[in-house]
């Protein structure tokens, strides 16, 4: 059988080209130093001592030092047998690992998937995400902090939505402060509630998507659309309704 037929075949079971190499060429060397492996094998010199090094790890080469000089030699050929069932043990524990973690890699996928996030930037694309968040007729509700640095402009905003969101049932919480916003006092449909402790910004849900709102400089909306932080943030929302008071 040619030599590059047996490289190929213990390639095969894991070695590397050099490695397949060398080891072939200890097997017809006997016991040998560097200098003739590497012209019988045909590897670069500077990557020898490399090569050696791994195929020692494996198990199939060791070495001898006469004299002040290491003669290398090829392990008995069973001892790549022995290599090769070490690697199958090897590969079972890696699958059973990965079996292991699994059902949350595919969570993780599904979460992925389910997940859409859009970014509006302005009054005008504000609206349209607003148009996004109560499109399919789902409850909504919201935490609000009132604050003077843009409490002129909100009201602007909200009064110019209230045809949106009077389309669909909605439940606010909102900052003590908030009870002086024109909108609070126009919007009579909404159910509001307040609450005397920090509540984390201007965020809405509304079935599976949520939009957080940012007022600082140009406006802006972050629409999310997943199942999983919609469900996360209403929940934490009927606490904070449970604890406002109107």
């Amino acid at each position: 059988m040619a030599t590059h037929t047996y490289v190929e075949q213990l390639k095969g079971i894991g070695l590397t080209d050099g490695e397949a190499k060398v080891y072939l060429a200890l097997s017809h060397l006997g016991s040998s130093t560097v200098g003739p492996i590497v012209k019988r094998a045909q590897v670069a010199y500077s990557n020898v001592y490399e090569i050696l090094d791994r195929l020692m790890e494996k198990g199939v080469v060791s070495y001898v030092v006469r004299g002040k000089r290491r003669h290398f030699q090829a392990a008995t050929p069973r001892n790549l047998l022995e290599y090769l069932d070490e690697r199958e043990a090897a590969v079972r524990a890696q699958r059973e690992a990965l079996r292991a973690i699994l059902p949350q890699l595919e969570g993780m996928q599904r979460l992925a998937r389910e997940s859409e996030v859009e970014v509006f930037s302005g009054r005008k694309a504000l609206r349209t995400a607003y148009q996004k968040l109560l499109g399919d007729g789902s409850a909504h509700s919201f935490l609000y902090i009132h604050d003077e640095a843009y409490a002129k402009e909100a009201d602007l905003f909200y009064l110019s939505v209230l045809d949106i969101v009077k389309r669909v049932p909605s439940r606010g919480v909102g900052n003590e402060r908030y009870r002086s916003s024109d909108f609070y006092r126009r919007a009579s449909h909404v159910k509001t509630r307040f609450v005397g402790f920090p509540i984390p910004g201007n965020i809405d849900v509304s079935g599976e998507r949520i939009l957080i709102v940012s007022w600082e400089g140009t406006v802006t909306g972050i629409l999310i659309h997943s199942p999983q932080v919609a469900k996360n943030f209403l929940a934490y929302f009927e606490q904070v309704w449970k604890a406002g008071k109107p």
